[in-house]
């Protein structure tokens, strides 16, 4: 059985961070710098009693509003996030009874980040294919801000707060999803890393504040991450899991019409681009007014491509997600 994406919408908080705000608070970051390096003008910062499921029904809401969509339809749902309101209960819980889903659905929660879109639809066609469900709602959300540091320069930079709910059926879509490949390298784990939290390392009120070669302050209820090592894995993993896909597909490079890769940042983004030799007009980016949201960066830009109709133009489609565990994926669409 099929599983194709009927529809995707996405949500952004009120409050904004843009580069002015970035530059009066660290005048040596210059606003053309900020802009031209990463690619990012402003990011979406949540409330401080905004959570994440708070984003992740008003980004459903708008889903169902947006596209007609009858919610007592929904018959499983997929929540994507590594910043739930709670350790217990699932948060896919709270989801689906403050949206007022039926209560005979399935809900559960998946801990990845920027590749947790390409995995949810997997599970979701998954599913879908195994006659459990005909409609899952795919949702992705993130409150990666409330992990920063206020004087973490680099990460206030390039990371923002948002939501993404995508409709996965058996009926018919916009396109259709194809082949995955998948890959996990936890050898990265603390390259990107918020280490207090947990079991292992309770938060303590003892974490001390330690500033890096750059300025920038953190400690280890923060998040961390080493973005030279991350660059390197990117580089080394992101070109030959392209290759892996367009091999499992039976079809070149040529025959792709849209790519589009977790939007990490602009200047990480071209790089994988002439590295694989993508030609531009066949490259999306859309983080200009959002940066860096984790796993709701490609249901946003797959959302502006079609917006944009660069999705209705195209026949093949390839996702690429990679990141934070170390985990990447991807997988190919076919426009109907």
């Amino acid at each position: 059985m099929k599983a194709n994406i009927k529809a995707i919408s996405y949500y952004l908080p009120e409050g904004v961070l843009s580069n002015d705000l970035i530059h009066q608070e660290f005048p040596e970051w210059g606003i053309e710098k900020i802009s031209s390096k990463t690619g990012i003008n402003a990011r979406h910062i949540s409330a401080p009693e905004e959570f994440s499921s708070d984003m992740a029904v008003k980004a459903a809401e708008k889903l169902f509003a947006e596209h007609h969509i009858d919610k007592s339809e929904i018959d499983f749902l997929l929540f994507c996030t590594q910043s739930p309101d709670y350790f217990l209960p699932t948060t896919a819980c709270i989801i689906q009874q403050k949206l007022g889903l039926e209560t005979t659905i399935g809900a559960l929660d998946f801990n990845l980040g920027c590749s947790g879109f390409v995995y949810g639809l997997s599970l979701a066609k998954g599913l879908i294919a195994g006659q459990m469900a005909k409609n899952v709602l795919l949702i992705t959300s993130e409150t990666y801000s409330k992990f920063i540091h206020p004087k973490d320069k680099s990460n206030k930079t390039i990371f923002g707060d948002a939501a993404a709910a995508t409709l996965v059926t058996s009926e018919k879509g916009f396109c259709s999803i194809e082949n995955f490949i998948f890959g996990t390298d936890g050898k990265g784990a603390e390259n990107l890393i918020v280490k207090q939290g947990g079991m292992r390392f309770p938060v303590s009120n003892q974490s001390e504040d330690v500033a890096d070669e750059f300025g920038n302050v953190r400690n280890d209820k923060n998040l961390f991450m080493n973005g030279t090592e991350i660059f390197n894995f990117t580089g080394e993993f992101v070109p030959k899991l392209t290759q892996a896909i367009l091999e499992k597909s039976n079809l070149v490079k040529e025959d792709i019409d849209l790519f589009i890769f977790h939007q990490a940042n602009k200047y990480m983004l071209n790089h994988l681009r002439k590295k694989i030799k993508i030609a531009e007009e066949n490259f999306f980016i859309a983080m200009e007014n959002c940066g860096n949201t984790v796993s709701s960066t490609i249901p946003i830009a797959l959302y502006e491509a079609q917006k944009q109709g660069r999705v209705d133009s195209s026949k093949n489609i390839v996702l690429a997600g990679f990141g934070v565990g170390y985990s990447w994926a991807a997988c190919n669409l076919i426009v109907e």
